[in-house]
């Protein structure tokens, strides 16, 4: 993964994909999503406790990582005793685990360059991972070879995933790959790979200013489906830590409990910025309607109880921020639906009547947190206002007053910061009117019938 470091005590954590299946190898089912939406979470040999591991709201775990020599044999497996337990746990608890192989490995790639570039080798490597695969009972393989080159290189790695899929898959196995978040380092993972993999793991960490934004992830998971990756197969990843230092989410919650509802904060005089509660729940919600699931690096790196990450995804996929309820917003007098512009997901995106057409952007979700959320985003007041006329905007969910919906008998949506109602502007009813707050009033265009 990019920036990603060695499994050596004291060095950087390593940052990495996640993997899933299509098949399982015990008697048990798997945990099911709606829509077979993926929540995948990464467990590393050095770090970590299988038995506080929330199982029940995973779908998938990974464990990192094993590492290739150049004549494709594999490196002693860190830590067997852990994945053992690991498998043990997962399997009673349905849920999958596979092995990553690789790593950022302090970005020394040579073993899996020189395997590649040989057939008798690539043939070995396979041959060892089914091994490897069997002995521990694992349910697919994550390829994380960070990273092949465009040219030559790509050509190989397509070759050895080719190799790769067939022997998995053949058995019942999964195989799914990690991949850069995006740039000219991802032409060496060609677009015929993706009919190799069970789904990509993109790592939109690292990267972004401020690091892992909600538009920066968004753009990443775009980029690769701009090259042809279907959106089933596209698998947003999540940082549970801090950059520019390498801080844990929980021990940023353990600095200031505030912090879970942050995406950056200050250590020692220094911004660090990551993923909060909104922002996860935002970026999950994005992908359940345009993309395959999240997976996140990584699980030691989590809270307990209600500022769990895992649990964040988890709460999000099932309906709500928290659980909620989800569909269209019809307006009484017009008989149109409340839509966010164009499907678009850029901040102060306008909110309007629109036709009913079943779209995501006409897809709200009323949580009983008091907000209504679309495409990722939060109903937002501009500016935080009070006054009359102020319109009503798509933005990051922050906890704020200025999105906070509260449903009336009547079927007015109150802002209780402002006492007021959202309204469609001028009694308007066509294609296009912008909705704002308005004093509450019963007229038929503050009246609103909810999922």
């Amino acid at each position: 993964m990019s920036l990603w470091r060695t499994r050596l005590a004291g060095a950087s954590l390593a940052i990495a994909s996640v993997v899933a299946g299509t098949a399982f190898a015990t008697s048990a089912e798997a945990v099911i999503l709606p829509n077979g939406f993926k929540s995948v979470g990464y467990m590393p040999s050095w770090a970590g406790n299988v038995n506080t591991v929330q199982y029940n709201k995973l779908t998938h775990i990974n464990y990192a990582f094993v590492l290739p020599n150049s004549n494709g044999t594999l490196q002693a497996l860190p830590n067997p005793s852990k994945l053992q337990s690991l498998v043990s746990l997962a399997h009673a608890n349905s849920v999958r685990v596979s092995i990553a192989v690789g790593g950022w490995n302090d970005g020394n790639d040579s073993a899996f360059e020189a395997l590649a570039a040989n057939a008798g080798s690539r043939t070995t490597f396979v041959n060892a991972l089914v091994n490897l695969v069997t002995q521990y009972n694992l349910d697919g393989v994550d390829m994380d070879w960070e990273y092949p080159d465009p040219g030559t290189s790509g050509n190989n790695y397509t070759a050895l995933m080719s190799q790769l899929s067939s022997a998995m898959h053949s058995r019942g196995k999964l195989l799914t790959a990690a991949v850069v978040s995006e740039g000219t380092t991802a032409n060496g993972v060609q677009p015929a790979v993706f009919g190799y993999v069970d789904w990509l793991n993109i790592m939109a960490y690292d990267g972004g200013s401020p690091h892992a934004n909600y538009n920066w992830a968004i753009n990443s998971v775009n980029f690769w489906k701009g090259r042809g990756l279907p959106a089933s197969k596209a698998v947003l990843g999540v940082p549970f830590y801090s950059r520019p230092t390498y801080y844990t989410y929980s021990q940023l919650v353990a600095m200031d409990p505030a912090n879970a509802n942050r995406d950056c904060t200050t250590v020692s005089g220094v911004q660090q910025c990551y993923n909060g509660l909104p922002t996860i729940r935002s970026k999950t919600q994005w992908a359940l309607a345009n993309a395959g699931g999240m997976m996140n690096w990584e699980l030691s790196q989590d809270t307990a109880g209600s500022t769990s990450l895992v649990s964040a995804i988890y709460e999000t996929v099932m309906g709500g921020t928290p659980p909620g309820r989800t569909g269209q917003i019809v307006g009484q007098a017009s008989a149109k639906c409340v839509d966010i512009a164009g499907g678009a997901t850029a901040n102060g995106t306008a909110i309007q009547l629109y036709t009913c057409n079943g779209t995501t952007a006409q897809r709200w979700t009323i949580g009983t947190d008091g907000t209504i959320r679309g495409l990722g985003k939060c109903m937002d007041i501009s500016g935080g206002s009070t006054a009359n006329g102020a319109l009503v905007q798509l933005w990051d969910c922050n906890g704020t007053g200025a999105q906070v919906w509260q449903p009336q008998a009547n079927g007015n949506l109150r802002n209780p910061q402002s006492a007021k109602c959202l309204d469609a502007k001028d009694l308007g009813t066509a294609n296009g009117t912008r909705l704002q707050i308005w004093s509450c009033a019963a007229s038929g265009n503050q009246i609103w019938a909810l999922p």
